[in-house]
């Protein structure tokens, strides 16, 4: 353990978390290289923040692969104009590093996903709620998309990321380009080393996972997304049907979907945030 952070004191405890001098300090540090403004007291406030964030999405067993983590840091970095090294070494020179980096980058994006959660779980509207919603708009049930889903992951170990990940996109473009029928898609995984297919069944247009939902909204029937990087891999997914549906179900994922992304414009997670901060214990020495 460097000698600094071994000499650091407990400054602040978070839900009995602690928070220490070291990581305040490496913190005013990012704030600087970020020209975020504030002091001290702006950093303290800043880690706070995170602890509570971190201890909501552990709470809702959210956990995010060390492989999107890499992925999105080599991501900044090319966005930057910076090889990864080189954004180390900017990191390493404002007094912070690649690993604290990496912790924040983690953070927002278990953040992210425990707001997702949250909004669905508080938004979720009754059966007399959609009842009254429809009859506010003359009776009228709303319809979605429902798609039939394969996916497709060639699976690359983290180890060999460096190595294999270039050649199992390539692989998982061909098997694309061969693609004619999901009932044809088992056989053309069997020939293929470390590929899994799953089968997802139906899933409504508004249930679709963020990182995929456009280009499979994008897809027609009988057709394929495009290759991308994963945690896992390389994984595409397969349109093998879609059908328009205006059951009950339906008329509430829709509304519930249009009710989400009003709130996206009101900010949930600052919202989320502060009760989380209402009733945390936080002590400050």
């Amino acid at each position: 353990m460097p000698l600094a952070q071994a000499a650091s004191e407990i400054k602040v405890v978070v839900n009995k978390q602690p928070i220490t001098t070291f990581q305040i300090n490496q913190r005013l540090a990012f704030m600087k290289l970020r020209r975020a403004p504030g002091g001290a007291d702006a950093a303290t406030n800043e880690l706070i923040d995170e602890a509570l964030k971190v201890q909501e999405a552990r709470r809702r067993g959210i956990q995010i692969p060390d492989p999107m983590v890499d992925e999105a840091f080599g991501r900044f970095a090319k966005d930057n104009k910076l090889t990864e090294a080189q954004l180390g070494e900017v990191l390493s020179r404002a007094g912070f590093s690649t690993k604290g980096f990496k912790d924040y980058i983690r953070v927002q994006m278990a953040w992210g996903q425990a707001v997702q959660a949250n909004m669905r779980q508080s938004e979720r509207l009754t059966e007399s709620e959609v009842v009254q919603r429809m009859l506010q708009q003359g009776g009228q049930k709303p319809s979605t998309t429902e798609y039939t889903l394969q996916q497709v992951i060639f699976v690359v170990p983290p180890a060999q990321r460096g190595s294999l990940l270039a050649r199992r996109m390539q692989e998982a473009n061909a098997m694309r380009q061969r693609f004619n029928s999901c009932a044809s898609t088992y056989d053309l995984a069997k020939g293929l080393k470390d590929v899994t297919v799953r089968d997802l069944g139906r899933v409504a247009q508004p249930e679709l996972p963020p990182r995929w939902k456009s280009d499979i909204v994008a897809a027609s029937r009988g057709k394929t997304t495009k290759a991308i990087e994963t945690e896992r891999g390389v994984e595409f997914v397969v349109v093998c049907d879609t059908r328009s549906i205006s059951d009950d179900q339906a008329a509430a994922m829709v509304f519930q979907a249009r009710d989400m992304e009003a709130m996206g414009k009101q900010e949930p997670d600052q919202a989320l945030l502060k009760k989380l901060k209402d009733r945390a214990t936080i002590v400050r020495r």
